[in-house]
C-alpha cells in the first residue's frame, strides 16, 4: 500500500512538474482559445481594468509557481510572466493595495491565516527565490478593511536539515 502511495504521489508530482502552465512562453497575440487548449482551464479568470482579461494558473498550495496570462479586450495575449518572484513582489504597496489587488496580481494565496498579535488575515504565498534558490514564504498582512499593511519575505525550511534551526 505505501509502495503504491510513494508512486501516485510522483506521478502527481511529475505530472505537475510537465504542466503545459510551467512555462510562460506564450507568444503575444496568441487567442485565448489556443491559450487553453495548451495549458488547460485557468484556476480563475480576472477582469482587467483595459476590459480585458488575466488567465491566472497556479501551482499554489503546494508549488512555487504562478503565471499570469493577460488577454486584451479581443481576447488575445498581451504577456504572460510567472509572478511569484522577489521583483513582482516589490510591487506590493502598503496602505494602498487590497486583498483583492494581491489576488489579481498574484492568484490565490497557499494559504491565509492569522495571529494574536495581528487584527486581520494573513496571506502567504510559497515561491523559489531563483538567486539562491531557497524555498520561500512570502506574507501580506491585512488589516480588517482588506488593505495591505505589511509584506515581507521569509525563508521556509522545509528542506533544511535538523541541525540548522
Amino acid at each position: 500500500m505505501r509502495i503504491a502511495l510513494a508512486l501516485a504521489a510522483a506521478t502527481l508530482l511529475l505530472a505537475a512538474c510537465a504542466h503545459p502552465s510551467n512555462s510562460v512562453d506564450i507568444a503575444p497575440g496568441t487567442p485565448r482559445d489556443q491559450v487553453i487548449a495548451r495549458a488547460g482551464q485557468p484556476v480563475r479568470v480576472v477582469p482587467l481594468p483595459d476590459g480585458g482579461q488575466r488567465l491566472q494558473y497556479t501551482l499554489q498550495p503546494w508549488g512555487r509557481y504562478a503565471f499570469m496570462v493577460d488577454l486584451d479586450a479581443a481576447g488575445r495575449v498581451v504577456r504572460s510572466r510567472q509572478v511569484l518572484t522577489a521583483q513582482e513582489f516589490a510591487r506590493i504597496e502598503e496602505g494602498k493595495w487590497t486583498r483583492a489587488d494581491v489576488e489579481r496580481e498574484f492568484g490565490p494565496p497557499a494559504q491565509v491565516d492569522g495571529v494574536a498579535s495581528w487584527n486581520g488575515p494573513i496571506l502567504m504565498y510559497r515561491w523559489k527565490e531563483f538567486g539562491g534558490g531557497s524555498d520561500m514564504f512570502y506574507y501580506v498582512y491585512l488589516d480588517a478593511q482588506g488593505v495591505v499593511r505589511r509584506a515581507h519575505p521569509a525563508m521556509e525550511f522545509i528542506n533544511a536539515p535538523a541541525d540548522r534551526w
